[in-house]
């Protein structure tokens, strides 16, 4: 039995348990108080993140990439970076102010971006062009900037970004965008280094040198903000490649 080409379906599946247990901690939290839940739930999901990364390094390492290992890769991110953005999504339309009414109903809507990032993920497996880049944001960096908007909600001193946050409208339009951009056809530069040349890699120094700053400055607030900033430089990337 050769135990090497099981091992990253083993890491896929590990990534999977990160994201059935950050679900776990979400359904615990009852507030935005409840900081601790959805700090675990966030780090649970990082972690799912990182095990996703590793899958396929080993894959390739160990030259066993196979179909199966692609099926359980699309799975496990369904879980950890749809099923759970979604649910946090549902649960910061349940603690609201309200606006849109039918509190029955409207919370539910969370779950676009579950939709979304499902027909993501089916439409990356068959996808040749995006093997080293990609085109619409990946599901794991919206995960990321959907999972830190209650970090954002808690640890932020600002009351104008308290009202922002925990207005459904706002909510509709970040759940609306999250679910369009993860299946855009907007190209967005890897975060692979080529080589090592300041020249070719400069577009990706300036982004990580930037996301330490704000990490550093603003902690859990920078998360969002780093994930809009990659789409943005993509943007502009692509608007000078253009000329």
């Amino acid at each position: 039995m050769n135990i090497k080409k099981h091992i990253p379906n083993l890491i896929t599946l590990i990534n999977l348990f990160c994201g059935c247990v950050a679900l776990v901690f979400v359904s615990k939290a009852n507030s935005f108080q409840d900081s601790f839940y959805f700090l675990m739930a966030f780090y649970m999901v990082c972690l799912g993140i990182f095990f996703d990364f590793f899958d396929g390094f080993f894959a390739r390492l160990f030259k066993v990439s196979s179909p199966l290992g692609l099926q359980l890769d699309s799975l496990a991110d369904m879980v950890t970076s749809g099923v759970v953005p979604g649910y946090v999504m549902y649960s910061m339309f349940t603690r609201s102010g309200h606006q849109l009414g039918n509190q029955e109903i409207i919370p539910f809507l969370g779950f676009i971006i579950t939709l979304g990032a499902c027909y993501r993920l089916a439409n990356f497996n068959i996808d040749t062009r995006q093997t080293d880049s990609f085109i619409g944001l990946p599901t794991p960096a919206n995960a990321l900037f959907i999972l830190s908007l209650p970090l954002v909600v808690e640890f932020s001193d600002s009351l104008l970004m308290l009202e922002i946050l925990t207005n459904e409208w706002v909510l509709l339009l970040i759940t609306l965008c999250s679910a369009y951009i993860m299946n855009a056809e907007i190209p967005l530069f890897s975060l692979k280094i080529k080589k090592f040349s300041l020249k070719e890699n400069a577009l990706q120094i300036v982004f990580l040198t930037i996301s330490v700053l704000l990490v550093v400055l603003l902690q859990y607030i920078a998360i969002p903000l780093i994930i809009v900033f990659y789409v943005l430089l993509s943007i502009i990337n692509n608007l000078f490649l253009k000329k």
